[in-house]
């Protein structure tokens, strides 16, 4: 059993004791924002923050941004499940009680480890057939605006989740398929409680009611949202998961959901989308080769194109390597101004790179010798050696090694937005897994069909095919995917290959740093995993510096101006999960952790 060195605060010493976790109840403070300054608003709002204390379990732990969710995976994996199978619980739950995130309207990115070999399990969406770089794009050749973008059916591509997790579970389930689907039907069909979040969430969204569906389904014949605690049922999920759970996929990609999907968004009003029952049946998920590289002793495998998360987290770990980062350690849980410096000025020059080079290497390949040469030391080193004490304000794309010619690569303008949900899961036979989930916007593209939220993912595109420096990576093409900063992440002792920790988050661009935090403050500053979740966030994305509002002394903003950092504190709503292994009193334990920003929490025996 791996020991790592770690700060055990009295809470978690407690739950290890036996005493419960408290307090974990989500706050009520929802937002009360309204559509006149929803457009200054995060897609996805904070609604509250929560202190917890962390879970730990000896044989198995599921960690979700529900409660109810989390039950789910802990059924499964309480009857003998694998990971897997508790993810899929959990997931089909997550599409119930938390559809402003993910559901099977949607996509995932999974990283997996069976006990012997780490797999990338990709599930994200596709863009149409009939789709070319001029989607978002007015008649006069300029971008469309967000709105534009998002609304309507323009903006959803094939659904990829269910066929992720299939595949996932053909190859690593052990209970059956069926079984997998009983709580959210369950629930759809007895009911669950409406959230804080959830409530928060209808409120504040300017365009959801105008779905004539997703209106009848999520508020009352007054235009309100149904209050904290209201009984949702949702009896249209519960057949189509009967169908799924009896006849596979295959229901949802032929037949009659498809033909829902396809003609929900096709005959959108105002902006009718280009998916066909074609498009959808064509849809197949990808097994790739994870991202895995070396830090200190550890390695960190995270997901690869069209995911820039694995490739930006791997580059930011690498040049902090370059550094004594435990010399930066937080003092009472706030990092200082030294720290949050080095943390965005390593932040802008990774986004720098994502920003030019990150797209689906199917159709775009990386530069130089690829990804090898994106995450080699070297390089990073390089890289490194630009920061100096001053903020750089604006990074420029590295040269990769072996990159022979100019590589003539647009900068991209996607609209990436916070909607997303996270899971780990760590099962009784030695697997784990770390996945990121999503409908991209908050409820996606605001259409509702068969009882779940479709997506609108393909907003994560540039909306600009080119500009003066050449097209751009990551433009719509037909059957493409979206680029993503999707960063599900799973690390393992080096010397050992054991599993260490499970973590990631949602957040739009902003995955990228949460995770970064959240590695640094549990492998270099001997954070247990909720302590480091619960960290101010803080970073870069080679724009202004943005830290968490609220969660810094005046002086270390005075201190990040004063070295010419453009500072912004802005609502970082994060929602990361994780779990980790951990030694106390010599004695091996898995520890979860739930973001005190959202509702989840983390549950195993």
């Amino acid at each position: 059993m791996i020991k790592l060195k770690m700060l055990a605060s009295a809470a978690a010493l407690a739950i290890l004791a036996g005493a419960m976790p408290v307090g974990h109840v989500f706050a009520q403070e929802a937002a009360q924002a309204t559509a006149n300054d929803s457009a200054q608003r995060a897609p996805e709002i904070a609604t509250g923050y929560t202190e917890k204390a962390g879970w730990a379990a000896r044989k198995y732990m599921v960690a979700a941004a529900n409660p109810l969710a989390v039950e789910a995976g802990y059924e499964m994996l309480k009857k003998g499940g694998s990971a897997i199978d508790a993810a899929i619980a959990t997931q089909m739950v997550l599409t119930l009680v938390e559809p402003q995130s993910s559901g099977i309207g949607g996509g995932a990115f999974l990283v997996h480890y069976d006990g012997k070999k780490t797999q990338a399990f990709d599930g994200r969406e596709t863009a149409p057939a009939a789709a070319d770089e001029h989607l978002f794009e007015k008649p006069d050749g300029t971008p469309l605006s967000r709105t534009a973008g998002v609304v309507g059916g323009r903006s959803v591509g094939a659904p990829g989740v269910l066929r992720m997790l299939e595949l996932a579970h053909k190859q690593h389930g052990k209970l059956p398929w069926k079984t997998l689907f009983a709580p959210a039907i369950r629930l759809s069909e007895q009911g669950f409680p409406v959230s804080a979040r959830l409530n928060g969430m209808l409120m504040w969204d300017a365009h959801l009611r105008k779905d004539p569906t997703a209106a009848s389904y999520f508020y009352d014949k007054e235009g309100q949202p149904w209050p904290v605690g209201h009984v949702l049922k949702n009896p249209a999920l519960a057949k189509t998961l009967r169908e799924i759970a009896a006849k596979g996929a295959d229901a949802f990609y032929q037949g009659r959901i498809a033909r829902d999907i396809a003609h929900k968004v096709r005959s959108h009003p105002t902006n009718p989308g280009l998916l066909t029952t074609r498009d959808i049946a064509a849809y197949r998920p990808k097994v790739r080769e994870p991202v895995c590289s070396d830090y200190r002793v550890y390695t960190v495998c995270g997901m690869p194109p069209p995911s820039s998360g694995g490739i930006a987290v791997a580059q930011m770990l690498g040049m902090f390597e370059t550094r004594d980062m435990a010399k930066l350690a937080p003092a009472d849980g706030v990092p200082g101004p030294d720290a949050v410096h080095l943390f965005s000025e390593v932040g802008r020059l990774a986004y720098a790179d994502r920003n030019r080079y990150a797209a689906d290497t199917d159709f775009v390949p990386l530069p130089g010798r690829g990804l090898p040469a994106l995450i080699d030391k070297d390089y990073l080193a390089r890289r490194a050696a630009l920061i100096g004490e001053r903020s750089m304000g604006e990074a420029p794309a590295g040269n990769p090694p072996s990159m022979e010619m100019a590589w003539n690569w647009g900068r991209d303008n996607a609209i990436e937005t916070p909607s997303t949900s996270h899971l780990v899961v760590v099962d009784g036979h030695g697997a784990g897994l770390s996945m990121t989930t999503t409908v991209e916007d908050a409820f996606g593209s605001r259409q509702m069909v068969d009882g779940f939220i479709l997506n609108n993912q393909l907003t994560d595109f540039s909306f600009a095919a080119r500009d003066k420096d050449g097209p751009v990576a990551n433009r719509v093409q037909p059957g493409k995917r979206p680029r993503s900063a999707m960063s599900p992440t799973i690390v393992f002792d080096k010397q050992t290959g054991k599993l260490v920790l499970a973590v990631g988050s949602p957040g739009g661009p902003a995955i990228i740093n949460y995770v970064a935090k959240t590695l640094v403050g549990t492998l270099d500053w001997g954070l247990n995993m909720q302590q480091a979740i619960a960290l101010p966030n803080f970073g870069s994305r080679n724009g202004p510096t943005e830290i968490e509002a609220g969660r810094f002394p005046q002086a270390t903003v005075d201190a990040l101006k004063a070295r010419g950092h453009k500072v912004q504190q802005t609502e970082q709503n994060s929602g990361l999960h994780g779990i980790m292994r951990m030694s106390i009193h010599g004695e091996p334990w898995w520890f979860g952790g739930a973001d005190p920003r959202r509702e989840g929490v983390a549950k195993g025996d």
